[in-house]
């Protein structure tokens, strides 16, 4: 009869063999095709491991067309045996082996640090191209990784671990399972969609790979009242609208008629406190009439809606990249990404990413503080014996590898005394200095 075999390694292959056979002879048969020994290899059918290898394929109820899966034990009775027990049951274990690290050769490294993940966040954090492709392919990680936190990292890398695990043994269960199964037919069918999805995925990649790119908002410099304002064109929204605090700053907090509050609904909802009824937009050097509806809790200083657009005949031009008004041609371009408001630009640094570089250039300049203020007090009584306090305090090899680059005993002298004997910061500044001269 006709057998298919595959294993977890997606190894897939057909073998004839006869229905009497037995099952030691069928995994002999297995282990020429796959290298896996016979006596580490078990065979699952149906979802069930077979175990007695007396009985022959005909006994368990394996017909012709069926398939069976191979899973190698790799000498676990071995392991367990040989293994030290736990020191701390409820120690987390993690193989962070299976994290490539870059540019660094795992067989190379001790096993110690490979599965030490202080240290390989401090890899990750130390590359930053391969951190940026952490952010683009994995961004709860790459969140842990930036974070510093090292059981968040723990966590977040043991439940995608997991989450792996349960999409394997599911593979697992849909390659043993009857195929008639309607539960079978759903996962076969959900794998189906998924390739599929991959596949369109994988071409736009390759052929319209300016699909995955993002555009920024059309904003438009204008003044309200005389005071500069940054409006965001939209041709989607209703009504022009303006935030409560840029009404303040415009000083027509006073003109708006409470009257008219509501709740605005769109994406979301938001408080209506009134409405201006007439108020003049300078755009362009032209000054047009617009009415505002000020919202309570609005990101954007303001938005020109449809009302105002149909109203000037505004004509959004994408291929000059520009908002042309009336027929008189007046326009005014749409302002680049690196003129928009914070809230509007793109690739915006996370919180916890501005927090961390906040307390790192505070630690640095509380560090920069004490060198300084511990040079200055060690100046003053090192200055009138510089020559022997100076040759007694910094070893003689130091001064002579570092005069060994061109440079005078004074000089390496003065540098080592303003780097705290720090050789490497003082020739750096040398040569510094020396690229500085004319």
């Amino acid at each position: 009869m006709h057998l298919t075999v595959t294993t977890l390694s997606d190894q897939l292959f057909n073998i004839e063999v006869s229905e009497d056979l037995e099952l030691e002879n069928f995994k002999a048969l297995c282990q020429v095709e796959t290298g896996v020994p016979a006596s580490e290899m078990s065979i699952v059918w149906n979802g069930r491991p077979l175990h007695d290898d007396k009985l022959t394929l005909k006994q368990y109820g394996i017909h012709h067309g069926d398939m069976v899966l191979i899973q190698h034990l790799r000498g676990q009775t071995g392991r367990q045996s040989s293994d030290p027990p736990a020191s701390n049951a409820g120690a987390l274990n993690i193989d962070f082996r299976s994290i490539q690290l870059p540019g660094a050769s795992r067989q190379a490294q001790p096993s110690q640090r490979e599965d030490d993940p202080k240290y390989l966040m401090d890899m990750l954090l130390s590359n930053p191209s391969q951190l940026a492709i952490l952010k683009e392919r994995n961004p709860p990680l790459a969140d842990a990784v930036v974070s510093r936190d090292l059981e968040k990292f723990r966590k977040v890398f043991t439940e995608q671990r997991q989450a792996r695990s349960r999409e394997e043994q599911n593979r697992i269960r849909l390659l043993t399972a009857d195929p008639f199964d309607p539960n079978a037919q759903q996962q076969i069918e959900e794998a189906i969609r998924m390739k599929n999805i991959e596949t369109n995925m994988e071409t736009a990649m390759e052929y319209a790979p300016e699909s995955f790119g993002q555009v920024h908002m059309l904003y438009v410099d204008c003044k309200v009242n005389g005071h500069p304002v940054k409006a965001f064109v939209d041709s989607g929204a209703q009504m022009t609208i303006m935030s409560q605090q840029c009404a303040e700053r415009c000083h027509i907090m006073r003109l708006v008629d409470k009257r008219w509050e509501g709740v605005a609904k769109g994406v979301g909802t938001q408080k209506i406190l009134g409405r201006v009824h007439l108020c003049q937009i300078e755009i362009a050097n032209v000054f047009l009439q617009s009415s505002f509806s000020i919202l309570e809790n609005q990101p954007m200083d303001m938005l020109l809606g449809l009302d105002m657009l149909k109203r000037h005949q505004c004509i959004i031009d994408l291929r000059q990249n520009r908002l042309e008004i009336g027929d008189e041609k007046i326009f005014t371009p749409f302002l680049g990404e690196a003129d928009l408001p914070e809230h509007a630009r793109l690739n915006q640094p996370s919180s916890s990413a501005s927090q961390d570089e906040d307390r790192d250039l505070a630690e640095a300049l509380s560090r920069s503080a004490q060198e300084s203020s511990g040079a200055s007090q060690r100046s003053g009584p090192a200055s009138s014996p510089a020559g022997g306090a100076s040759a007694r305090q910094f070893s003689e090899a130091i001064v002579s590898r570092l005069m060994e680059n061109g440079f005078s005993r004074n000089a390496v002298l003065e540098e080592l005394r303003r780097a705290n004997g720090n050789a490497d910061q003082a020739l750096a500044s040398l040569f510094a200095k020396s690229f500085s001269m004319p």
